[in-house]
């Protein structure tokens, strides 16, 4: 008689399940074992640091029965790991997330762990915001890792924006973060801020629709930005220098858009950052040299801003 499979039989089977399927990995990890294991873990209600003797265990048929169903929807829906388990790790934060907003999975993370520290930074920095939040992750990384700091977060989603309300509620810090809604800069009350960050749409059209099927589970108006992805990037450069300080940093992500726009503005101005992993297409710029860029390249930018 056939005994029963044990927790890492799951997590094996799972796996190569995951493999087999050929889904999307990317939302949650960057591996088919460890999204197995995250999926094994939650169906079952157990922490990530389970204990290893559980390891060896038989399951109930009820247990197995759940472990199954969860990877039904994974492989037959392809909804995203992260959206099925409802929370997602940022910037050793643990937050809700779901289909109102994207899967948290910045590299911004990383300059936020690191304070900042490798770009041309404020002196000091009291003040941030987060433009295209999202579910909050960026405005409530900056806020948990730096607590003197006020952070104002925006986004145009009103249901994005509950999901934010929703994880400020989580981590403790309503007295901390503000949330806005606002298309960028629109609606934001005329103040400075001393750090500007954003993860704005930066596909186009066509990367958009090519994309795997994981990515219809999250907001359309979260992905494509025009026709080569930069549409939204020109408001927030063109506008951005109204709400920084005489010292302030704007950063933004733009993934593989930034071929594109070094295309355009090839100049030093706008200083791409290196990660762990590499480029990642994230860059700062100061206001000064925000400045700058926008008086060198007039003609760009008043062509961009007819665009919208």
């Amino acid at each position: 008689m056939k005994q029963p499979p044990t927790l890492l039989d799951l997590i094996a089977d799972g796996a190569r399940r995951l493999s087999g399927a050929r889904v999307c990995i990317g939302h949650l990890h960057d591996n088919a074992l460890d999204e197995a294991r995250s999926l094994v873990l939650h169906a079952l209600d157990l922490p990530n640091d389970w204990p290893a003797h559980l390891a060896r265990a038989r399951l109930l048929p009820e247990e197995v029965r759940q472990v199954q169903q969860l990877f039904d929807l994974r492989v037959e829906q392809r909804i995203p790991a992260a959206y099925l388990i409802g929370r997602a790790e940022f910037a050793g934060l643990s937050m809700k997330t779901d289909h109102r907003a994207l899967v948290p999975r910045s590299p911004i993370a990383e300059l936020i762990l690191g304070s900042f520290q490798s770009l041309p930074r404020p002196v000091q920095i009291d003040h941030a915001l987060d433009l295209c939040t999202g579910g909050g992750s960026i405005a409530l990384a900056l806020a948990a890792h730096h607590p003197h700091w006020r952070v104002d977060a925006a986004d145009l989603s009103p249901d994005a924006l509950a999901l934010a309300a929703e994880n400020c509620a989580l981590l403790g810090l309503e007295g901390q973060v503000s949330l806005l809604q606002s298309d960028l800069f629109d609606a934001i009350p005329a103040r400075r801020y001393d750090l500007i960050v954003s993860n704005p749409p930066y596909l186009t059209m066509d990367e958009y629709q090519a994309l795997p099927a994981e990515y219809a589970h999250e907001p359309e108006m979260a992905l494509p930005s025009g026709a080569d992805g930069l549409d939204i990037t020109f408001r927030i450069l063109d506008q951005a220098p109204e709400f920084l300080t005489d010292d302030g940093l704007l950063v933004v992500e733009i993934g593989e858009a930034e071929r594109t726009l070094r295309g355009l503005v090839p100049d030093p101005e706008l200083r791409w950052i290196s990660f762990s992993v590499g480029a990642m297409g994230v860059f700062a710029i100061t206001r000064a040299d925000l400045l700058t860029l926008k008086a060198r390249y007039r003609g760009l930018f008043e062509k961009r801003a007819r665009r919208r």
